[in-house]
């Protein structure tokens, strides 16, 4: 079989190329590779019991006991492992932003991380093997474990001014996508004395507010509403809760590389300098906005795993990437929503409202496109596009980025979807758009000729 891991984590259409004897056989081929105790949780969605179940099953199987944590953050199932040192690994049932028809597998390892790819590709080699299950009375134990979410609140509570939050007297519209957040952001607020007025808060697997990845599109009745209540700030999650996006008090959504510089700035300047971690597809407007205050922006590929990592050999400062995950080290490693909903608040506090800071970065327009494309095609798309492209200065960190004088361009595969993509940023609105119609209308042209 092939690498089944993309980015984050192995996803697929529940009950099609994501059924419960992959589930199961995944369970038993991760106890292989980290035997002993494993935490499981999950999000929402309507499948995620029947997975959660087959990985459990196949966990049990090879011998290893299970704790379930219940329907909680991704990130919270995260501080739980790197908190409980009888913890083996952690498996996460959830798709993320994905469609509620999708769902997957996250697998932590024993310090909360994601798991690395040497990892995953261990967990890939067992999982094509027959894995032999062990005598009977060896069969592994489940049981549920309940506080884990409320242990995860309280943690970044202690990160957090909390004195200062609650005598700004804030008030927010917090838009929870009937995700894992529903219980963990509310607690949140309410325990830094903020006003929180909450949607599509209650759990419910078929996202019927709206889809669940936070895009300025899915997110129309958050920003109606931050303006229409006077509210200071909106805030809104994906489906596992790993990532936060923000409305400001104009109700215009925030781009996730904007939070980030903004975010960035006042961690660099807190710090007196530091290294900021993001991959290839973030805005420039982070690399301006973190060395006008002395600060420096490295590179990664695309996955919150792949930063966190170059975060923990660098000593970054910050990290995270344009889509709204954000890394903050003095917690942990990894995509933390609850901690972004938490720093923001002190930023807006320290520095102003998020509008005026808005306003005072650095003016990049980015267009993005995205292309379904079959998983076995997107080689192909990438060697075209390489063979065809007319700019010299080529980066293949991940994907194909060309950078030219006055614009850049990026064309990736996506790592957990049958998707290509396509960024690109300039300064100039018009080259942005001319160029992402110019390189779309390449991808689509080669797909319809394949």
């Amino acid at each position: 079989m092939g690498r089944m891991f993309g980015t984050n984590g192995v996803r697929g259409v529940v009950n099609q190329d994501m059924n419960i004897k992959l589930a199961m056989q995944m369970g038993k081929a991760v106890g292989v590779v980290f035997p002993g105790t494993a935490a499981i949780a999950t999000d929402t969605r309507v499948s995620a019991d029947m997975l959660r179940t087959a990985v459990s099953a196949g966990l049990m199987s090879v011998g290893c006991d299970v704790v379930f944590l219940g329907a909680i953050p991704t990130p919270a199932l995260q501080y739980y492992v790197k908190t409980n040192d009888s913890i083996a690994c952690g498996i996460m049932i959830t798709a993320s932003h994905n469609p509620p028809e999708f769902n997957g597998i996250k697998v932590v390892a024993p310090d909360g991380t994601e798991a690395s790819k040497e990892q995953e590709s261990a967990i890939e080699d067992k999982y094509d093997e027959i894995i032999p299950e062990v005598p009977w009375n060896m069969v592994g134990g489940y049981r549920f474990v309940p506080g884990a979410d409320d242990a995860y609140v309280d943690a970044v509570v202690s990160k957090l001014d909390v004195e200062a939050i609650r005598a700004a007297n804030l008030t927010v519209v917090l838009d929870c996508a009937n995700g894992a957040a529903f219980h963990t952001s509310p607690l949140l607020l309410k325990k830094l004395g903020v006003r929180a007025i909450t949607i599509n808060g209650n759990p419910q697997g078929e996202f019927p507010g709206h889809p669940s990845e936070p895009t300025a599109d899915n997110l129309a009745d958050l920003c109606k509403m931050v303006v229409d209540t006077h509210a200071d700030l909106g805030i809104a999650h994906d489906g596992d809760a790993d990532r936060c996006v923000f409305v400001d008090s104009n109700g215009t959504y925030v781009p996730g590389d904007k939070t980030l510089a903004i975010l960035a700035k006042g961690i660099v300047m807190a710090n007196g300098g530091g290294e900021v971690v993001t991959p290839v597809a973030t805005s420039s407007v982070v690399d301006d906005t973190v060395k006008s205050v002395k600060g420096t922006v490295v590179r990664t590929a695309v996955g919150s795993p792949i930063v966190a990592r170059k975060m923990m050999d660098d000593g970054g400062v910050f990290g995270g990437e344009e889509n709204g995950g954000l890394i903050f080290p003095d917690h942990q490693y990894c995509r933390d929503g609850a901690m972004a909903i938490g720093r923001m608040l002190e930023c807006i506090i320290r520095n102003g409202p998020l509008n005026f800071q808005l306003a005072a970065l650095p003016i990049y327009y980015t267009e993005k496109r995205k292309m379904e494309c079959p998983n076995d095609l997107k080689d192909a798309v990438m060697k075209f596009l390489e063979s065809h492209a007319t700019i010299k200065n080529k980066d293949k960190t991940d994907g194909l980025k060309l950078v030219s004088r006055d614009f850049w361009v990026l064309a990736r595969p996506s790592g957990t979807e049958p998707i290509f993509r396509i960024y690109v940023e300039s300064k100039d609105k018009e080259k942005a758009i001319k160029n992402a119609d110019k390189y779309q209308k390449m991808v689509e042209s080669f797909l319809s000729s394949a």
